[in-house]
């Protein structure tokens, strides 16, 4: 049995259950989680899901100044 890292709960899962690298979820806390290891059973928390967030608020970004380009556009059509 693995524990979550973040709220020590016990995991219910089996080592033949689960690969290396895959992704899960703790049930109590709802913590991203990987397994890092079958034989023991080994989880750690997911940080590939915090880039995920960091990559999501670039792209809000990329948003506005699209918002920007499309000012602009108007614009210039109304001008025309």
């Amino acid at each position: 049995m693995a524990t979550c890292p973040e709220c020590d709960a016990t995991l219910d899962l089996e080592p033949e259950d689960v690969d290396v690298e895959d992704r899960l979820s703790c049930d109590d806390c709802g913590a991203s989680l990987k397994v890092i290891s079958t034989a023991p059973l080994e989880v750690e928390i997911d940080d590939e899901d915090e880039e995920d967030d960091d990559l999501d608020d670039d792209d809000d970004g990329e948003d506005e100044d699209e918002d920007v380009d499309d000012d602009e556009e108007s614009e210039l059509e109304e001008e025309e």
